[in-house]
């Protein structure tokens, strides 16, 4: 078997200009640049440190928050500069750190802090913080600043996103991604002058418009104005109270993504820390949520093999990622009916705990507490939705993310880089290498197809167990795949703007018959609830190598695996034995699957 990439012709490729280079002055030092170029990326690259708040590569570039202020000498004029926006040119001087700039940046954090909420005892990103972080490295003692300050109420009616707008510094990182990146544009500015802030229309919730609750709005925020809505309290008290099972179950990117909240390096896997730092936490069961995404592949395998049958529409599209699922029902309700039925792993694995373990161990499925330990906010809009209920109860009671787990780690006095290995908890705890690559952009695909492709065929693949054409960080992947007498089209997109452009080119007749979306860049290994650690040393890996370290990691493990296709797992074949029957019998779309409802656009903010 082979898949391969969709040709693209005989084209020769076309050759690119010379890149055109000037000849600048930075602190007196001549430097060959490229024509251009901002001075802010120029700067860094040459080991010069300046600071900034609204700037994103690539994404957001506008020189708001003045931060980054440089003296420029041009046309015999020396001037202050946003350097994020000031393209260098031939014989401009550049003086990054002179008396006047310094003083200029340390006024302009000045009069940030002197709007800004100052809760940083008590604030979720004390230590963490961008504007906290400036103000110390600038040497700011005192804000000489005073005058009125906003008062704001904490917009918190939603299940997975808090507003706090006395926090906000109007940088717009959140409208740039939520536009650029996501593709769904509900953040932008409201009001005018002092009064400005950042949110959605009309001051409404983000639950009450189309946000798709993936948290990469989360990610960017520079201070504590957005933010996770936090679930610790609840979880302590459920595993404090002596009459309740507390179950708990830790999604495949965490165990390569919490190491970095405790000083590890990107993509330091750290399975059995995380097992033993849950198990002294005081969850009476510590499981992962890779077996349920073993189950899913079985599941959705039988799905789309059923619908290349005639029974269901075509392209079958996953359903894993619940801000995807969300952007779909807002966004294109018409591909609804092709979203997979399958629950996402972490709700399967909720739906198994208290119907087929509760079983099992005799456990009374009402005190059962299951708490998802989740890469994404979106997880916990998700575990709130009403469609996910068996038997009349939750599937999942509470998601933590991966950042509250690691308060929850030190809250609990846990030295968890000196923690020794323990493996997770049986049977629920078993997994095969392709329950672990869920976690990344295009796994969902690549696990899909290795089962998929024996049962079909009937028998091992020839040659290997990879399909790296679905690997890596490309907006789109594309690739066919010949299965027996049929060539089947398949496409892998992370990222909802990449979702878009792809599902448009289905409206306008492009063929597909099964299709992996991401909502989040790099799938969960860059979801809305991982650390976010990017502004505490400059010196890093930026996200998007954090991401491929990350994901990179995710395929090691499925190397080293013994088995790797999913449903070769020992456990899951159990429980198809002792409790479903087989893949899509009654029992299992009662207890693993779903539908979806289209909601429509809730405003009507045009994205260009």
């Amino acid at each position: 078997m082979e898949t391969a990439p969709i040709p693209a012709g005989h084209c020769e490729p076309v050759p690119q200009p010379e890149e055109e280079k000037v000849r600048i002055w930075i602190n007196d030092r001549p430097v060959e640049v490229p024509k251009g170029m901002n001075l802010l990326e120029i700067c860094r690259s040459e080991g010069i440190d300046i600071p900034s708040l609204c700037y994103l590569p690539g994404v957001h570039e506008a020189g708001i928050c003045r931060v980054c202020l440089v003296e420029v000498e041009a046309n015999g004029r020396r001037t202050l500069q946003a350097s994020c926006v000031y393209p260098a040119s031939e014989g401009i001087k550049v003086y990054t750190h002179s008396p006047r700039a310094r003083r200029t940046r340390k006024r302009v954090v000045e009069l940030l802090l002197s709007e800004h909420g100052g809760e940083c005892p008590t604030c979720v990103r004390n230590l963490n913080c961008e504007l906290q972080r400036l103000a110390d490295e600038m040497g700011i003692r005192r804000v000489r600043v005073t005058g009125e300050r906003r008062r704001y109420p904490i917009a918190n009616k939603n299940p997975f996103i808090i507003r706090d707008y006395n926090k906000c510094i109007r940088c717009r990182r959140c409208e740039a991604v939520c536009r650029e990146i996501q593709g769904v544009g509900v953040l932008g500015p409201r009001n005018r002058g002092f009064d400005l802030v950042i949110g959605p229309p009309f001051n409404k919730d983000l639950g009450e418009v189309d946000c798709i609750s993936c948290g990469q709005c989360v990610m960017v925020c520079p201070t504590g104005a957005l933010t996770e809505r936090e679930y610790i309290d609840e979880v302590w008290r459920a595993i404090e109270d002596p009459d309740k099972f507390v179950v708990v179950q830790a999604a495949p990117a965490i165990q390569v993504t919490l190491g970095e909240a405790f000083g590890l390096g990107a993509g330091t896997v750290v399975r059995g820390k995380l097992a033993a730092a849950l198990r002294r936490l005081g969850f009476d069961r510590v499981f992962t949520t890779e077996l349920a995404a073993d189950l899913t592949i079985v599941e959705e395998a039988h799905e789309l093999l059923e619908r290349l049958k005639g029974h269901g529409k075509l392209p079958l599209i996953s359903s894993c990622s619940p801000g995807w699922v969300k952007f779909c029902e807002h966004f294109y309700p018409e591909f609804v009916d092709n979203l997979s039925t399958c629950k996402s792993p972490m709700e399967m694995f909720g739906a198994l705990a208290k119907t087929y373990y509760a079983e099992k161990e005799g456990l009374d499925p009402k005190k059962m507490v299951v708490v998802g330990v989740m890469p994404c906010t979106a997880k916990k809009f998700e575990a709130a939705r009403p469609e996910l209920v068996t038997r009349g109860l939750r599937d999942v009671d509470y998601v933590l993310t991966t950042r509250e787990l690691a308060r929850m780690i030190r809250q609990a006095g846990i030295r968890f880089d000196e923690l020794a290995d323990e493996e997770f908890d049986q049977p629920l705890g078993l997994s095969t290498g392709a329950g672990v690559i869920f976690a990344a952009t295009g796994g969902v695909m690549e696990a899909a197809i290795r089962t998929a492709y024996a049962l079909v065929e009937g028998r091992d693949l020839p040659t290997r167990l990879e399909f790296r054409e679905f690997r890596g960080l490309r907006g789109i992947k594309e690739a066919r795949l010949k299965l027996k007498n049929q060539t089947l089209r398949l496409a892998v997109a992370h990222g909802t703007r990449n979702a878009r452009r792809l599902l448009e080119r289905i409206k306008r007749g492009e063929k597909f018959h099964f299709i992996e979306i991401m909502a989040c860049p790099g799938g969960c290994v860059g979801g809305g609830g991982q650390p976010i650690l990017g502004r505490l040393n400059r010196r890093e890996a930026n996200m998007v190598e954090r991401r491929m370290q990350r994901a990179q990691a995710l395929y090691k493990i499925d190397l080293n695996k013994k088995l790797r296709r999913a449903h070769e797992n020992p456990a899951v074949q159990q429980i198809y034995r002792e409790f479903l029957g087989h893949p899509l019998s009654e029992k299992a779309k009662e207890i693993l699957h779903t539908r979806y409802t289209p909601r429509g656009r809730t405003n009507h903010r045009l994205l260009h």
